[in-house]
């Protein structure tokens, strides 16, 4: 669905989420994005140094804003995908850089700094920490999010990493935090990946900032780690593989296999490298990965498993369109008679998509909260 996205100045953008098929209904942007681009009306800042943008979900700042060649930091491949083609749409030229959260971000200290809350507090302050190294007290910083989303502990991170803090009255259930770099607080070091041993195992398990269920083994990988098939040949890929638990011992329960771990987010690839060179360094070689958007560009018929967790919201909406995709991406990446294996909470009805997408589905365990479900593509 398009959508339009008012400026203050006059005009709008037309924006749509990513990816473009899904029929969803969901806005592109949301009032905490009209209230930043409002708010800069009342402020100056140092036009020639750089400015960076945050977590923009679907590029609704980086194109109001885009005169200014913005540097849009973002650890989502989809969210990257959506600002080019929202771009397009708009005939607006992308002249800034695109980074991940995990890139250099910029030796010169910038002028503006916009910041769309993250989901995770752990991803918040591994940003404000990097933010403490680089902003001068002259940098303007802003950040926006739902009011509901901005508790008294959300704003002693931005005390403790950048300096005193304020919030803004609510607008449309939206609010603005402003922070001010004290030039006496120290830089702070970036939090270094958490770490923790998969239980009945010696692995250890690596999470950055950003990956889902960072500090503990999420219960639907756990029951699926229970049923995980074993000495499977050919290539097998972890779909949406966050830290690369299933990858991982999927690996070590198929030594003739290769497996490609696959994620939209850069923090969850990098988990997932990690994970597999401390705990399979000789193995190394038969592990890929890769940033992607489901199985964008995968070669058809290259894949006889697909292991998936898929979740079921897309930044702060629930939603399964993103599942939907994964589901019709692996049945074109499956060899004929290739399986696609999945885990979710009972009550998604994942059954039901299967049996219309494939033809035919079976229940592999169950238990009062989890199903594992089994696709074969048979032709």
């Amino acid at each position: 669905m398009n959508h339009l996205f008012p400026l203050p100045q006059g005009g709008e953008l037309l924006l749509r989420r990513y990816p473009r098929p899904a029929q969803h209904g969901l806005q592109a942007w949301e009032a905490a994005d009209e209230y930043l681009i409002n708010e800069l009306e009342n402020h100056s800042w140092n036009k020639d140094a750089p400015v960076l943008i945050l977590n923009d979900a679907f590029g609704a700042l980086n194109l109001a804003l885009h005169h200014h060649q913005p540097i849009s930091i973002n650890d989502s491949r989809i969210s990257e995908l959506a600002l080019a083609a929202n771009a397009q749409d708009n005939e607006l030229e992308l002249s800034g850089q695109s980074l991940t959260s995990l890139d250099p971000w910029t030796a010169q200290a910038p002028g503006l700094v916009l910041m769309k809350l993250p989901r995770t507090n752990a991803l918040l302050e591994y940003q404000l920490a990097y933010l403490s190294q680089i902003m001068g007290p002259d940098t303007l910083f802003i950040a926006a999010a739902k009011a509901k989303d901005i508790h008294g502990s959300t704003l002693k991170f931005f005390e403790r990493y950048i300096g005193d803090t304020k919030t803004s009255l609510a607008w449309k259930k939206a609010r603005l935090v402003f922070s001010k770099r004290d030039a006496d607080k120290p830089a702070s070091e970036l939090p270094l990946p958490l770490a923790w041993q998969l239980e009945g195992t010696d692995f250890s398990i690596y999470n950055h900032a950003n990956v889902f269920s960072r500090a503990n083994l999420d219960i639907g990988a756990r029951f699926m780690l229970e049923h995980l098939p074993s000495n499977r040949p050919g290539h097998i890929i972890d779909l949406g593989c966050g830290n690369g638990v299933l990858g991982l011992m999927a690996m070590a329960q198929n030594p003739e296999a290769t497996v490609t771990f696959v994620d939209e987010s850069y923090m969850s690839i990098a988990s997932a490298e990690l994970t597999v060179q401390h705990n399979l360094p000789s193995d190394s070689a038969r592990a890929g990965f890769v940033v992607n958007n489901c199985l964008d560009d995968v070669a058809v018929n290259s894949a006889e498993l697909i292991l998936c967790n898929p979740p079921f919201h897309q930044k702060q909406a629930i939603t399964d369109h993103i599942a939907w995709q994964m589901f019709v991406d692996a049945k074109r990446i499956l060899n004929s008679g290739g399986e696609l294996w999945v885990v979710a909470n009972r009550h998604l009805d994942y059954h039901i998509k299967l049996k219309r997408l494939f033809g035919n589905q079976t229940v592999v365990a169950s238990n009062h909260k989890f199903v594992i479900l089994k696709a074969i593509k048979t032709s």
